[in-house]
C-alpha cells in the first residue's frame, strides 16, 4: 500500500487524499458538493440499509435542509472507488456537537460519521478498507489524536467494524435520535489494532 495527497483536474472538487491498496484498488477522498452529491446520498438514506442513519422516509427538501446545515460547521467529503463514488464521510468538533454534554472533549479530538453506498457487487472486505482508509485519512492530520464515534446501540455492523479498528467503548449515552454507544480510538490505538488484525 502507499499513500499520498495529490490535487485532481477538477478545481471545484479536489481529492485530498487518495491511498491505493494492491488487493482493491484506488481510495480518493472529495469535498462535498451539495448540489452534485446530494442527489446521490438521498437514494442511499432512502434504502433500509442506512436505518441508522436517520433520513429515511424524509423527502428531497428536507435533507437538503439537514446538508445546508450540517455543512456550516461540520466537514463533509465523498469516498470515490475506482473513480465512482462509494461512501459519506462527516468529520465534526465534538465541542460544537451535543455529544459535548456526555463527555469531556480533549483538544485534538475528531467526531466521525460513515455511510457505505449500497454496494452493486461484493468484495471481500471493502467496508473495512474504506474505513481503514478513512482512519488513515483523519489521523494524516497531526492536530488529530483521538476519534469519537456515538453509533447507534443496536447498530452491530458498524461496532463490529469499530471494534476491529481499535475502538475502545465507553458508555451508553441518550441522545436527542438514538441510544448510542460512546467509542474512542486513540492514534496509537489504532495503529496497534493494524498491527493485530492485518
Amino acid at each position: 500500500m502507499n499513500s499520498t495527497q495529490q490535487s485532481n483536474q477538477n478545481i471545484e472538487n479536489p481529492i485530498c487524499f487518495s491511498k491505493k491498496i494492491e488487493s482493491i484498488g484506488f481510495f480518493e477522498l472529495r469535498k462535498f458538493n451539495l448540489t452534485q452529491d446530494l442527489p446521490i446520498i438521498y437514494q442511499w438514506v432512502q434504502k433500509e440499509y442506512a436505518i441508522y442513519w436517520g433520513m429515511m422516509g424524509l423527502n428531497y427538501d428536507e435533507v437538503k435542509t439537514i446538508y445546508q446545515k450540517l455543512v456550516e460547521n461540520t466537514h463533509i467529503y465523498i469516498g470515490l472507488f475506482q473513480g465512482k463514488v462509494a461512501f459519506l464521510l462527516e468529520c465534526y468538533d465534538p465541542q460544537e456537537d451535543i455529544i459535548k454534554e456526555h463527555y469531556e472533549v480533549k483538544k485534538g479530538d475528531m467526531g466521525m460519521h460513515i455511510l457505505v453506498a449500497p454496494p452493486d457487487k461484493k468484495i471481500n472486505g471493502f467496508t473495512w478498507h474504506i474505513f481503514k482508509f478513512i482512519l488513515d485519512f483523519i489521523f494524516s492530520d497531526s492536530s488529530i489524536n483521538r476519534v469519537v464515534v456515538e453509533p447507534d446501540a443496536k447498530n452491530e455492523k458498524i461496532h463490529i467494524l469499530n471494534e476491529k479498528a481499535g475502538f475502545v467503548f465507553q458508555k451508553f449515552i441518550d441522545l436527542p435520535h438514538k441510544k448510542a454507544r460512546l467509542e474512542f480510538c486513540a492514534r496509537q490505538q489504532y495503529y496497534n489494532a493494524l498491527i493485530d488484525k492485518n
